[in-house]
């Protein structure tokens, strides 16, 4: 049982760093790095950051997914704060974060990787992959009560370095309030837990711009059960992932979501202030539809046939009259504010090049637009779509509209995002 510590108030600091100040020697070496840092004002704010998680302070800092709240996993004193600086569910797991191979086996019940992830930690470890591991008992109830835990070990060099500074595991949800869309950029966590933190490392935007993959490879067979970062193609190619599942796409466990083993299974997430409202259509693939990665197609398909022309077609302007019809009724609900967040093939465009001829009511109302990337390239939008979620919550849309993507690469993930923070789901 947690203990419950009264609030306080903080003059929340926010530093800059260099990522390019952090280095690991050897490169190559994951079981015990060491640590090199070239600017002597990043060493002084790393052992401040280092200092405060010693005492249990919580302290947000930049990985290469989100920024994480991160707190010393072995405290349940620290964990405590974590929850209640972002006033999360109980319930809601947390990932461990580990800078070397050592560190991982000293945490494990017999200081032993499970031999099924040697192959997936050799290709991706340190980057944006959460794995499930048996629990020891040096790790509090932060599991909830879990026989395993979610843990992972970032690339980003100022996360990396901290956690070797510290010489304790972190754990670290994302550095904002609970549901809200996840910050990428150190200003987003000032926004969410400003007063509520005593200390930001503004490490420049995220790469990823969303969060790890979680793979649970303790069960047969292996299942992503969050996507993220590393794809599921790329898993798949990995020795032992040849039956790879995801899950909610290949299988459904009740259990599973009543008692999570990992972030993101049981509660809505990444939900801005705004209304969003997302556009999904099937992807015609077997209606003569071959994918292609040619820019000059909007749809990013090669037609073999005039029939598929024609069912191409039918499929955009059956979604634009559906994109009409729900802005129609959004604007008699009476909301005035409409943020779109598109992508290069977006049929959301219409609405701002063809408003007259779209919509039937003469009601005035305000658009604003933000390009998340191209629909063939889901690394970008990834990259884009926290950032721009909460870019259209702080120019004060009352709805913001997305149409779907591929769940192809780093789409599955993005469409995993987009669906948790729909307040509502409009199905071509």
């Amino acid at each position: 049982m947690f203990r419950s510590f009264p609030a306080m108030a903080f003059r929340t600091r926010c530093p800059v760093l260099d990522p390019a100040a952090f280095c690991f020697r050897p490169s190559t070496d994951l079981r015990n790095p060491e640590t090199v840092i070239s600017e002597p004002q990043a060493k002084v704010t790393l052992f401040e950051a280092a200092e405060l998680l010693r005492n249990d302070e919580v302290v947000a800092i930049p990985t290469e997914t989100v920024y994480g709240l991160a707190a010393n996993a072995f405290s349940p004193a620290a964990i405590t704060k974590i929850y209640a600086t972002k006033n999360r569910p109980q319930d809601n797991p947390l990932i461990v974060h580990v800078s070397s191979l050592a560190m991982l086996e000293e945490i494990l019940p017999d200081h032993r990787i499970p031999p099924i992830y040697l192959p997936v930690i050799n290709r991706f470890w340190p980057g944006p992959l959460t794995i499930i591991l048996p629990k020891s008992d040096r790790i509090p109830a932060i599991a909830c009560n879990q026989p395993t835990v979610a843990v992972r070990f970032p690339s980003h060099p100022i996360a990396r370095a901290l956690i070797t500074q510290c010489g304790f595991p972190l754990a670290a949800p994302s550095a904002n309030s609970s549901g809200k869309p996840s910050p990428t950029i150190a200003s987003h966590v000032i926004s969410d837990l400003d007063t509520k933190i005593p200390l930001v490392l503004d490490g420049g935007q995220c790469y990823f711009g969303i969060e790890s993959t979680v793979l649970d490879a303790l069960r047969s067979p292996p299942a992503i059960l969050r996507p993220g970062g590393v794809t599921f193609e790329a898993l798949k190619e990995v020795l032992g992932m040849e039956e790879l599942q995801v899950y909610k796409k290949h299988f459904v466990d009740v259990q599973l979501e009543m008692t999570p083993t990992t972030p993101g299974m049981k509660y809505r997430h990444y939900s801005p202030e705004a209304q969003v409202v997302l556009f999904e259509k099937p992807i015609p693939l077997g209606n003569g539809l071959v994918p292609t990665i040619d820019n000059t197609n909007c749809k990013g398909f090669e037609l073999s046939t005039m029939v598929a022309m024609t069912i191409l077609e039918t499929d955009i302007e059956s979604l634009r009259s559906s994109i009409a019809h729900e802005v129609e009724q959004l604007l008699s609900a009476g909301n005035r504010k409409f943020g779109i967040l598109r992508t290069s093939s977006s049929s959301l465009q219409d609405i701002t090049k063809n408003r007259g001829s779209t919509f039937k009511s003469s009601t005035e109302f305000t658009v604003v637009e933000k390009f998340l990337g191209s629909a063939l390239h889901p690394e970008q939008v990834a990259h884009e779509l926290f950032k721009c979620l909460r870019e259209m919550d702080a120019q004060g849309m009352d709805v913001i509209l997305v149409e779907g993507i591929s769940e192809d690469r780093e789409g599955l993930a993005v469409m995993n995002r987009l669906r948790k923070a729909a307040s509502r789901i409009v199905t071509m």
